[in-house]
């Protein structure tokens, strides 16, 4: 023990004295040790006093000697060494991080500050011992959860304003389509075998008036899209078709098939038939079936509302790093980027490592969602813990077990809401930060169904963590002479590193350990990247 090492060469180090010495600056630690859970300033205290009092009955108040005084300067090194080692604790319901919590290397804080924040909490206050990071897979199961977990609100929007929106009820059609037997070719209608006669100058367009019945031997002009006459046998398209002037006669060069080229009423859908499920994104596509399908509006899921926080002291908002300053990439990036998970975004806020002003943004937003960068963490300025404990936050994720981006949190601010996304100031980390948490939480929000999980092939060896899934930016690339697609990852995948995602189509999830070449992995899409087509990327 480092009493032992401590007395060697000080003196008198055998005899019964030193020894017993020993023995009480041994039980000195331990029991300062286990007395830290009650401060470590009053159990230093008890067991030096019962340490004296012990010493004095049973050494009969001998004299103190030099290896004395040295053992307990190692007894209450060690109690000082065990109280800085001891675990993190979380910022929960009722407390938020202890005013002596600190990342790990990081020196030892000032002195007590005469003024303490308001949001600094004691010690005591918070748990022994601290709640592990989330897998990340259940922490995306929970934000989830929680989008999903509201009362679906539903709005009708025309269709000019509902692009992008999801639909908050099955579309079905209000009346067949097409509704009436249209011509799929401009040609000529005929009705009964030919040849036919017809009549010079006389044709149907689309959008004319009724007709009446063909009779059979006759056939006329007729437009694409225009309504078919009753008793019409088929369309001959006009490069099919062979006219005789001189006779009055038309002749089909191919033989003809009944109800060829036609499209008959109904054909694409009934009225009432269900055409795209409740939870579809709004496409231009989907607009125009709609259109078609007689609607004048849609009725939607209204788009989330999000606040985007940014702290930070060091961050500019122009022009190069300088002087220990850096730009500010995450308010620049997080509008557009949660502008493609469905939702609408406020101009980012630029509050620095303010707590007083990150209290009231956070109470005076009225927000769906509120995004915060950075401050997640445990620092001097990292207030996002401390000010939604003071806040009576619901923290339902604390700390995640992947990489980059391990401490971001996910918290309910009022039972009605809003929630806060806790995003750390790395960019690559707030990237893994937006597509754990942000984008389940935001599809549950807005009524869009779940990105779909699927797996592709990896050619590289993909380092993992120990412990904690990795979120590693990739390309797609087709296979070549006959071999499967395949995902390749890029090499700029610091937790800081924009340079790798920029040029990604998704993120691969590699789980603890990593992978090996030929491996198949989950595959997480960029909101802007498509699966296919898979091109090359660059930086490989």
């Amino acid at each position: 023990m480092r009493g032992r090492s401590g007395t060697r060469g000080t003196g008198s180090t055998t005899g019964p004295d030193s020894a017993l010495a020993r023995a009480e600056a041994e039980e000195l630690a331990v029991e300062q040790a286990l007395a830290l859970v009650g401060g470590r300033n009053h159990a230093r205290n008890q067991a030096n006093d019962r340490v004296r009092n012990r010493g004095g009955d049973q050494a009969g108040d001998r004299t103190r000697t030099p290896a004395d005084d040295q053992a307990n300067r190692h007894a209450r090194d060690q109690a000082d060494d065990q109280a800085n080692r001891r675990p993190r604790t979380p910022v929960n319901d009722q407390a938020g991080a202890p005013a002596d919590d600190r990342p790990r290397n990081q020196p030892p804080s000032e002195p007590t500050d005469p003024h303490p924040s308001p949001y600094a909490t004691s010690a005591a206050s918070t748990p022994a011992s601290p709640a592990p990071d989330l897998p990340w897979d259940r922490a995306r199961a929970v934000a989830a959860r929680a989008g999903r977990g509201g009362a679906t609100a539903v709005v009708r929007l025309p269709l000019e304003r509902a692009l992008g929106h999801v639909l908050a009820e099955p579309l079905a059609a209000l009346t067949d389509l097409p509704s009436f037997d249209t011509s799929a070719m401009d040609g000529w209608a005929v009705a009964g075998p030919g040849p036919w006669s017809y009549e010079e100058g006389t044709g149907l367009r689309a959008g004319g008036d009724p007709t009446a019945p063909l009779p059979d031997g006759t056939a006329v002009r007729i437009a694409t899209g225009a309504r078919v006459p009753a008793d019409t046998t088929a369309v001959i398209r006009s490069e099919h078709a062979h006219v005789d002037e001189a006779r009055g006669l038309l002749s089909a060069r191919r033989p003809v098939v009944t109800g060829q080229d036609i499209r008959p009423r109904g054909q694409e859908c009934g009225s009432g038939d269900q055409l795209v499920p409740a939870g579809t994104v709004v496409t231009p596509a989907v607009v125009g079936l709609a259109a078609a399908a007689g609607y004048d509006a849609l009725p939607a899921v209204p788009r989330p509302r999000v606040d985007v926080l940014v702290l930070g002291d060091e961050l500019l908002a122009s022009g190069l790093p300088h002087d220990g300053l850096i730009r500010d990439a995450l308010g620049p990036m997080l509008g557009p980027w949660l502008r493609a998970l469905g939702a609408e975004v406020s101009a980012p806020r630029r509050l620095g490592d303010d707590a007083d002003a990150l209290r009231e943004a956070l109470t005076s937003s009225d927000a769906d969602l509120i995004v915060t960068t950075g401050g997640t963490a445990s620092g001097p300025v990292d207030h996002v813990h401390p000010v939604l404990a003071a806040l009576g936050a619901e923290l339902l994720v604390d700390g995640v077990a992947v990489r980059p981006g391990h401490p971001m949190l996910l918290a309910l601010l009022a039972p009605e809401g809003p929630y806060l996304v806790g995003l750390p100031g790395n960019p690559l980390a707030a990237v893994s930060g937006l597509l754990t948490l942000a984008e389940p939480l935001l599809a549950g929000l807005a009524g869009r169904p779940a990105q779909d999980a699927y797996r592709a092939l990896v050619h590289a060896e993909v380092p993992g963590h120990p412990h904690d899934t990795r979120l590693v930016p990739v390309v797609h690339r087709a296979g070549r002479a006959g071999g499967r697609d395949h995902v390749a990852p890029l090499r700029y995948n610091g937790p800081a590193m924009l340079r790798g995602i920029a040029v990604a189509d998704g993120l691969a999830v590699v789980p603890a350990g990593g992978v090996r070449s030929g491996t198949e992995v989950e595959i997480l899409d960029l909101p802007w990247a498509p699966a296919t087509p898979w091109t090359e990327g660059c930086f490989t």
